[in-house]
């Protein structure tokens, strides 16, 4: 494994196991950041790397070029970042951006670990991002359309400047001036295909656009029956504003979503009390339990098999034993030629064994022990009359 890799990981085990950042070698710790975003709207936060070079510039000689930074975020005590929360850095000379959109169960404060690597020096630099998540003054927008923007990346459509004019180009097709941004989601986090490594493939982006006003009849119309119809048989959906995007944006109006959210019921939090009993404020432990009777399970769960056993036996005993035909039965369905020529070869071959087994022929030569591999004891293969075969070769 190579340094940077081993520092990275060193670092990282550090961090998670609750380490403090300064005792951390070369390590420099940044003053926090807080940030606020409301609820139920898109959040952007863009970490600067020109903010993270000041650190870095009293260790790299040259402070001409800058040094690629690669950065590490993490809730804090977490492994991993919220659900809400996602973090892209294309490039390690590329500013790295942290976006979501949080919800209703996301309201209260979040701390994020940011931890900026130098890909040169080894050296490490940590900030906390202090995230505020506040409820919404006038809540969810209920009209939300989302578009597929085929020409972009989702790290181009984060900044700020971008995003206005998305929302220009949305205002002249929706027609309503209290557009704003509630999610950016990548097309590879809904299920897309990474694009070939091709100049001006991109992976797509998903925006979604809300406002208090309903849907523009060209939104309508792009988003009907009739224009699913055409665009599953290849062709361009019904409506009038396929150029409105272009060129600066492509929109690929088959996958317009439109969507329409109705407030839901907030149900009241938890209040939390003071943590003591206010009547009577000895704690009551509960009762003993009642003694429970086990014998009828018991019982169950041991007669139960040994009866399914039992009748499975008499089935097979009754199958074995008083289904069988018989040897009568079988020799009267058989006819006496075949039962005469059964016997004859029996009888036949019975006697032949007996003819076999009382001869009296001497062994053959051939099958004599000459040579006692561990005693060296020899012996004649033509005996005489008083050593014959008889004569053990092997001592007893």
């Amino acid at each position: 494994m190579e340094a940077p890799a081993l520092l990275r990981a060193w670092v990282l085990a550090a961090v998670a196991l609750g380490g403090s950042w300064a005792n951390l070698p070369d390590h420099r710790v940044l003053p926090d950041h807080r940030v606020s975003s409301e609820m139920g709207a898109v959040f952007v936060h863009e970490l600067e790397q020109e903010l993270f070079q000041e650190a870095f510039l009293d260790e790299y000689e040259d402070d001409d070029v800058a040094a690629p930074i690669t950065f590490h975020t993490h809730l804090r005590d977490h492994p991993d970042l919220p659900r809400w929360l996602r973090f892209i850095q294309r490039d390690p000379h590329q500013p790295g951006y942290l976006y979501g959109c949080p919800t209703a169960t996301e309201v209260g404060t979040h701390v994020i670990e940011v931890l900026a690597y130098n890909r040169h020096t080894y050296g490490t630099a940590a900030q906390s991002l202090i995230i505020t998540i506040t409820p919404a003054p006038g809540g969810e927008p209920p009209f939300q359309a989302e578009f597929l923007v085929g020409n972009r990346n989702v790290e181009e459509l984060l900044p700020v400047a971008t995003q206005e004019m998305f929302l220009q180009d949305t205002a002249g097709v929706w027609e309503r001036d209290d557009l704003r941004v509630i999610n950016i989601t990548s097309a590879l986090d809904r299920g897309g295909r990474v694009p070939l490594p091709i100049e001006g493939r991109k992976e797509g982006v998903y925006m979604k656009v809300g406002s208090w006003g309903a849907f523009s009849p060209c939104l309508a119309s792009a988003a009907s029956p009739q224009s699913r119809v055409r665009c599953s048989l290849g062709q361009q959906p019904l409506a009038s504003c396929y150029d409105t995007f272009a060129p600066r944006f492509t929109i690929r109006w088959c996958n317009l979503t439109l969507l329409q959210v109705w407030p839901s019921p907030t149900m009241p939090g938890l209040v939390w009390g003071s943590g003591v009993l206010e009547d009577e404020g000895d704690f009551q432990p509960p009762t003993q339990a009642p003694a429970l009777d086990l014998l009828p399970g018991y019982l169950v769960t041991l007669l139960v098999p040994l009866a399914v056993a039992a009748l499975l036996c008499l089935l097979l005993g009754h199958l074995m034993c008083c289904r069988r035909e018989g040897v009568e039965k079988r020799d009267l369905a058989t006819s006496d030629i075949q039962l005469v020529h059964h016997t004859t070869i029996h009888g036949d071959t019975e006697e032949l064994r007996h003819m076999a087994g009382s001869r009296d022929v001497p062994r053959p030569l051939s099958t004599l022990p000459m040579f006692n591999v561990r005693t060296g004891q020899r012996i004649n293969p033509m005996p005489g009359p008083s050593d014959g075969a008889h004569v053990p070769l092997l001592p007893q």
